[in-house]
């Protein structure tokens, strides 16, 4: 099962609004292909990478678009803790652990 932390659904509201204000069309089809990259997770959940900038073997990360999903695989599922820009600095406090 895939979960979306508060943090990671705010993200994919605020991404869906920028895109939004050149494009409807195209936020609706970013934050669709965000979404189905997360379903593609629960049957490959090592197919992410590791996150580099955070000290923790327990984090992964996939790219589509601009966009960077950062994912925690646990026992029961995926967690997804936040959506960042690949340019954005990303830091610890920015990732929501809750489930």
């Amino acid at each position: 099962m895939v979960r979306w932390s508060n943090t990671s659904k705010l993200d994919l509201r605020q991404i869906y609004d920028y895109i939004a204000k050149d494009s409807v069309y195209y936020a609706k089809k970013v934050v669709n292909d965000i979404i189905d990259k997360s379903e593609y997770l629960e049957l490959f959940p090592n197919i992410g990478r590791k996150v580099e900038e955070i000290n923790d073997n327990d984090l992964n990360e996939i790219i589509i678009y601009s966009y960077r999903m950062i994912y925690k695989v646990v026992e029961d599922g995926i967690n997804v803790l936040a959506i960042v820009h690949c340019r954005q600095n990303l830091k610890s406090e920015m990732l929501d652990n809750e489930k």
